[in-house]
């Protein structure tokens, strides 16, 4: 009985599970889709000071037919807040995503950025690296 019991729970998780998978793509592949174009889908910040300048932006052209929507950009973890246009992006317009990091966390970073669309690619993955640099505390001596 218990291992009845056990099995059914166990196929319970695994249907729960499957049923439960992140759909990637967003549209149906038409020739009059949306088409979302990054010229540059990574940004490396080098070596930033300590609570330093954390922003960056990535541009997009809308290269379909029809109008360009941002369901949703997700960052790879809390250290990372993207902000992006929530209007649709016409037909040969641009838009910008910004992305701001917190270099109050010191060491070296890769973090991403996912971005979804009503595009035929959904969604586009953007990378950001770096490295913050640590706090230095300089000693003073009283004279």
């Amino acid at each position: 009985m218990k291992k009845l019991l056990l099995s059914l729970v166990f196929i319970g998780i695994v249907a729960a599970q499957a049923f439960s998978q992140e759909e990637i793509n967003t549209n149906q592949d038409t020739k009059d889709s949306p088409e979302i174009y990054f010229e540059n889908t990574t940004h490396d910040y080098g070596k930033i000071k300590y609570s330093g300048n954390g922003l960056c932006e990535f541009t997009f052209k809308n290269t379909g037919k029809e109008p360009l929507l941002l369901t949703n950009v997700k960052a790879s973890c809390g250290c990372t807040t993207p902000t992006w246009p929530k209007e649709p992006i016409k037909k040969g317009k641009t838009g910008t995503i910004v992305v701001k990091y917190n270099t109050k966390i010191t060491g070296a970073f890769t973090k991403s950025i996912r971005v979804y669309s009503n595009a035929k690619t959904s969604p586009v993955t953007l990378k950001i690296t770096g490295t913050v640099s640590k706090v230095v505390v300089e000693n003073q001596t009283n004279k």
